[in-house]
């Protein structure tokens, strides 16, 4: 069993180079030209990305498995293997023009620790399990963090499948195209009874590299919500129609987001208000816009201020509709999250314990542990990123921070996998 002595140990055997070198292989795989990756869900190079981590994980001995909405586990036996298992992870899909470290250092940062493991022969109690998530980032398939949603139970399965992308194809036909790459990995069920979650990402904000800190003790996140508006107006002849008869989407949509910006104005700028999709048919330049999609991102630390914002958003557009028809879907809606005070403790504990300066921040950004909160302790361990750039391809990270908390983590897994 890992005591204090052991756990530190394992942080020790932490590789910078290796871990570093992970990285660098990994952001080859749907490498842009502008030096990021665009590794969408269930793309052929989402799919090369996982076959490369299974091969690492063969190499060290270690079984992989996929469960049907296409989450890819890598596990690492206990002493006693019908204990609930210890996870750690995050994802490997990017945005279209994302960066070399979002959702891929805490994927190579848990795979360091268990090759670490290995290396030392360490036993634990528990099985300790790395997980890909499926679709974390949403820029295919809605909503985001399809793979932690599905897994604990919070979405139905074939809901989620039959979500489709901007072409129309479902993400069960993605999906199925990719596993068909990964035929000989073994299948396992949706779900299973978790003892800890703890997921390492870089920040994806400035608070850590303004303050020259690197570990970021996270208490929790904030709340999301995630709609999809569509405006649907009446093609017409630009240069014949009267501007007074014309049911021009387009315009209509602009009036709704110049409305939707008054609305979201906050003193404090604490509210998070993002149209981060807008598409126009049918796209002629000699033709009134006939349909608009747009979708909103709205992010606040209080439910009451999101349930408050989020209900004006369907009034707002029907008042500011011009004669088009409005349809606002709301998406998805995760409340504001707390981790569990024992996993913020423990990852305080150990960056003190490893001498390395930390504070604790709330994440804005979403990420699968808040889904993972809803059904065991969890947390995340935070990281500097240069600049706080991020969902671009300008995002770096120091290999020493990384490798900073991936020691964090270790530790930490070593503690949890040994109660």
């Amino acid at each position: 069993m890992a005591g204090e002595r052991e756990a530190a140990a394992l942080a020790a055997a932490i590789d910078e180079a290796r871990l570093w070198q992970r990285h660098l292989d990994m952001a080859r795989l749907g490498a842009t030209p502008g030096g990021g990756v665009n590794r969408q869900a269930f793309s052929p190079a989402d799919g090369e990305a996982r076959r490369l981590l299974i091969r690492w994980a063969q190499e060290l001995g270690l079984a992989a498995s996929l469960d049907p909405i296409g989450n890819l586990f890598i596990r690492r036996p206990g002493r006693e293997p019908q204990a609930e298992p210890v996870l750690t992870g995050s994802h490997l899909d990017s945005q279209p023009t994302g960066g070399k470290f979002d959702g891929a250092y805490g994927v190579l940062a848990g795979f360091e620790v268990l090759e670490a493991m290995q290396r030392c022969g360490m036993e634990t109690r528990r099985p300790v399990e790395l997980v890909v998530w499926s679709n974390e980032e949403g820029s295919r398939f809605q909503p985001a963090c399809m793979g932690s949603v599905a897994f604990i139970g919070a979405r139905p399965l074939a809901e989620l499948l039959a979500a489709r992308d901007w072409e129309g194809m479902t993400a069960g036909e993605a999906l199925e195209a990719m596993l068909a790459t990964l035929a000989e990995v073994p299948r396992r069920p949706l779900g299973f009874p978790v003892a800890a979650y703890l997921e390492a990402h870089i920040e994806q904000g400035p608070l850590l590299e303004a303050a020259g800190v690197p570990i970021g003790v996270v208490t929790g996140v904030q709340g999301l919500h995630r709609y999809l508006v569509e405006v649907v107006g009446e093609a017409a002849h630009a240069g014949t129609t009267p501007l007074r008869q014309r049911k021009d989407a387009l315009k209509a949509a602009v009036s709704m987001i110049h409305a939707l910006e008054g609305v979201m104005a906050d003193a404090t700028d604490t509210v998070r208000f993002t149209v981060g999709r807008f598409d126009v048919a049918p796209g002629s330049p000699n033709v009134v816009p006939s349909r608009v999609r747009f979708t909103i991102d709205l992010r606040h630390p209080e439910a009451e201020v999101l349930a408050r914002l989020g209900g004006q958003i369907g009034p707002l557009c029907q008042a500011h509709a011009r004669g088009c028809a409005v349809t606002v879907t709301r998406l998805s809606a995760v409340p504001p999250t707390r981790f569990h005070p024992r996993i913020v403790s423990l990852v305080r504990h150990w960056a003190t314990a490893l001498g390395l300066p930390h504070r604790e921040l709330l994440s804005g950004a979403g990420h699968d542990a808040m889904h993972l909160a809803a059904v065991c302790p969890a947390g995340m361990i935070f990281v500097p990123c240069a600049g706080g750039i991020s969902h671009n391809e300008a995002e770096s990270a120091r290999p020493a921070d990384l490798a900073a908390g991936a020691r964090v983590l270790a530790a930490c897994l070593a503690e949890l996998a040994a109660t």
